[in-house]
């Protein structure tokens, strides 16, 4: 069977919507590696889009990147962000002057409005205000995921973009990455008949949940946002977005099991460098994980000079929650969590969110009446009932330089991209992760925290 009758039998055709058969590229038997083509929306541009930072962590330096990797299109003209490294470290990579640089968001907002837009990657309970402000100022703005910590600000926000004639993009990057992309593609193109079950996993792995949600900067859910948002949220709404139908319900069950103190083994002390006496052999070992092994340091605000990074890496672990054993925080984040999905027309999603794992990378099998799809993010496994033939999707994407491990699957530029477009012709159809698109999936995520602390099954209303 030749690639062209292959494809018509899984019922692509030429021209499908989202991925044409020339970009495909056989790799094999069966096996055919693909790219995302060019947005055809895309037009050249007079000038780049000039945007101004808000907060100057990891996910303002990827996004910062683009503009870095791209002047023609993004241009960085303002910083604000309160740890005087970062600050620093984000001024000279964008070459902002002393003027454009700000200690905290509101400074941002006394001056009059000097850019296209705002990028929001403050701390999660720090989007609404400055969102809502630089709403009320004529900005665009891409918007760091979850949206706000409530429904009502969520709600809100869209109100007063729709109001304003303002574009803001949610940062569901995973809307973008070629994986999903595919899937959504075959789903949508019939290629397994009727769609009629999704089940999502999403394996966090335990080094990364002890060091953002147990002792990192989401491990209280009231100070911060519930785990279901500031983690899965990005998982609630790639399951919308494929099966693309209404929600109807959400029941959801989880719990904090491991990370307690009751569970502290003998021996072990408040930090990990208090003389532990069970610290080599503990998998959670702050010291193991960022000065033996050098992983997730960039939240140390490390030095250039790599020859004092030991010294300030313990130093760090002295003096900061990243140096505390991890059953001894005040963490409140559920480690494992299961939610059950009724969407419009009977068809059901399960998605399974667990910090007990030795790897990351999410996995997804979809069933359909004829066929089904069965995908780890390094490649989509297609089988159709009919012909009892499978094909292998394999995507092709760079992952962004530095975070080849961010799990996104190269979507957060192709994100940016498409909201450079957006802003520069106005026009937010060239977006797929507007504030229109993305706020039922975290209706979702407050409906399945309050059906997983109530007991029963939630009623999603949009």
């Amino acid at each position: 069977m030749n690639r062209r009758n292959l494809l018509k039998s899984l019922g692509l055709g030429i021209g499908a919507a989202v991925i044409s058969t020339d970009a495909l590229a056989r790799l094999g038997e069966n096996r055919y590696g693909y790219r995302i083509p060019p947005n055809p929306m895309h037009k050249p541009m007079a000038k780049p889009v000039t945007a101004i930072t808000l907060g100057a962590g990891n996910r303002g330096t990827v996004y910062g990147n683009f503009a870095a990797s791209f002047p023609d299109q993004l241009k960085m003209v303002g910083v604000a962000e309160p740890i005087p490294y970062r600050n620093n470290k984000f001024a000279q990579k964008h070459a902002i002057p002393q003027a454009n640089r700000f200690d905290t968001w509101e400074r941002v907002f006394e001056r009059p409005k000097f850019a296209d837009a705002i990028v929001i990657s403050t701390p999660d309970r720090m989007h609404y205000a400055p969102c809502m402000k630089a709403l009320s100022m004529g900005y665009d703005i891409l918007l760091e995921k979850p949206i706000a910590p409530t429904e009502k600000e969520c709600r809100d926000i869209l109100a007063l973009a729709k109001e304003n004639g303002r574009i803001v993009a949610v940062c569901h990057v995973l809307r973008y990455a070629p994986y999903f992309v595919k899937m959504k593609e075959l789903v949508a193109e019939g290629a397994i008949g009727e769609i009629i079950s999704v089940q999502h996993f999403e394996p966090i792995e335990h080094t990364h949940m002890a060091h953002s949600y147990v002792r990192g900067n989401w491990h209280n859910s009231k100070e911060t946002t519930p785990i279901i948002l500031a983690k899965s949220c990005h998982d609630l709404d790639i399951i919308k977005w494929v099966i693309n139908k209404p929600s109807r319900q959400i029941v959801a069950m989880g719990d904090l099991k491991w990370f307690k103190r009751e569970n502290a083994p003998e021996g072990s002390t408040d930090r990990c460098t208090d003389g532990c006496l069970v610290e080599r052999e503990c998998p959670y070992s702050a010291i193991k994980e960022y000065h033996d092994r050098r992983h997730r340091t960039k939240v140390l605000d490390l030095p250039e000079d790599k020859s004092k990074h030991s010294a300030v890496i313990m130093e760090r672990l002295r003096t900061t929650n990243y140096g505390r054993c991890v059953y001894r925080m005040e963490n409140d984040q559920p480690d494992h969590y299961i939610t059950s999905i009724m969407f419009a027309d009977g068809v059901t999603a399960n998605f399974s969110m667990e910090a007990f794992t030795s790897y990351h990378g999410r996995r997804t099998r979809v069933m359909g009446s004829m066929g089904d799809m069965v995908g780890d993010m390094d490649e989509l496994v297609i089988t159709d009932f009919r012909t009892r033939e499978s094909l292998k999707f394999i995507p092709q994407a760079e992952d962004v330089e530095g975070y080849k491990n961010s799990g996104h699957g190269g979507g957060d530029w192709l994100l940016v991209r498409d909201f450079v477009q957006a802003v520069a012709q106005q026009n937010p159809a060239i977006l797929t992760s507007t504030i229109d698109e993305s706020i039922e999936s975290h209706v979702m995520g407050f409906m399945a925290e309050e059906s997983r602390k109530q007991k029963k099954v939630m009623d999603i209303s949009m």
